[in-house]
C-alpha cells in the first residue's frame, strides 16, 4: 500500500526518542529520506545511523521548534539535502506535570510554547517548499489528553494538544488548495521511556483501563502516521485517529468488567 513513498522526503521533529523516534524509523524503512530532529545533536545523529544501518537515508539535524530561526534552518537543509519537503511529521512535545495552583506562568509557557507554537512554527518553516511542488503532507502528534481525555497535572498539555486540532482544521482548509493535506494522530498510553518513568503503578492501572488490556506500541501510531502521508490518504484532510486501544470507550472502569 505504501510505494508511493518511496524516495519522499520526510522531517520528524521530536525524534530522538519515543513515539517520534518510531515514526522516524517507519519511514524510513518505507523508503523515504528522513530528517531526524531533535534538540540534541548526538541523539538525532544515532537516530538518523539506525535508519541508515537498515538501509535507508537519513541526517540528523538539532534544533529546537519553539525557535523560529531553527525551524527555517530545519526546512532549509531538507531542501538542500533532499531536494525538497514532502511530509512534514510535527511531533515534538513535553508533558511536565503541574497542577493547577502550582504551575506557573514559565511551566505553561513552556508547554505552550513547545507543543503548540512549535507546530505553528515548523509547518510554517516547511510550506514554502510544499507550496513549490503543490503538495504535501503535514501530520501532528496529538493527543487523545486535550481533546478527548483529562488527567490531573496536565491541563496545559490538554490545552496545547487540544489547540492543535483547531490549528490543524484550519490549516487544512488553507493549504487545500496547494494540495497539501493536514491531519493528526492521537496516542493514547504508548509504551515509552518517558511512560516508564510515570511509575509501575501508573502503568498497571492505565493498562486496566485500556480494553485490549496492553499499553500501545511506537510503531502502531508510526503506522498510522505512514498513512496519512501515503498517497492512498490523498483525499483525507483536516481528520485526526485516535491509536489508543479503545482507552476512550468505556464510561467507567465497570464497563470493563460487565
Amino acid at each position: 500500500m505504501f510505494n508511493s513513498l518511496q524516495g519522499r522526503s520526510v522531517i520528524v521533529t521530536g525524534s530522538s526518542k519515543g513515539i517520534g523516534r518510531g515514526i522516524a524509523l517507519r519511514f524510513g524503512s518505507a523508503g523515504c529520506k528522513v530528517l531526524v530532529v531533535s534538540r540534541s545533536r548526538s541523539e538525532s545523529e544515532a537516530v538518523a545511523a539506525e535508519i541508515a544501518a537498515s538501509g535507508g537515508k537519513a541526517m540528523g539535524f538539532a534544533a529546537d521548534v519553539s525557535r523560529q530561526a531553527d525551524m527555517q534552518a530545519m526546512a532549509q537543509v531538507a531542501v538542500e539535502s533532499f531536494g525538497g519537503i514532502d511530509i512534514l511529521c510535527a511531533n515534538a512535545g513535553i508533558f511536565p506535570a503541574a497542577k493547577l495552583g502550582a504551575m506557573t506562568e514559565a511551566d505553561f509557557d513552556l508547554v505552550l510554547g513547545t507543543n503548540l507554537k512549535g507546530v505553528f512554527l515548523s509547518v510554517s518553516a516547511c510550506l514554502p517548499a510544499m507550496k513549490a511542488k503543490k503538495s504535501g503532507r503535514i501530520i501532528l502528534t496529538s493527543s487523545i489528553t486535550g481533546p478527548e481525555t483529562g488527567f490531573p497535572g496536565w491541563s496545559h498539555y490538554g490545552a496545547s494538544k487540544a489547540g492543535q486540532l483547531g490549528f490543524m482544521r484550519t490549516a487544512a482548509i488553507e493549504l487545500a488548495p496547494y494540495g497539501i493535506t493536514v491531519n493528526a494522530v492521537l496516542p493514547g498510553n504508548i509504551a515509552t521511556g518517558t511512560l516508564a518513568d510515570l511509575g509501575e503503578d501508573y502503568i498497571r492501572k492505565m493498562t486496566a483501563s485500556i480494553p485490549m488490556r496492553r499499553l500501545g506500541s511506537c510503531a502502531d501510531v508510526a503506522n498510522a502516521a505512514l498513512f496519512f502521508a501515503s498517497d492512498e490518504a490523498a483525499y483525507i484532510t483536516g481528520q485526526s485517529l485516535i491509536i489508543d486501544g479503545g482507552q476512550i470507550l468505556p464510561e467507567s472502569l465497570a464497563a470493563l468488567e460487565a
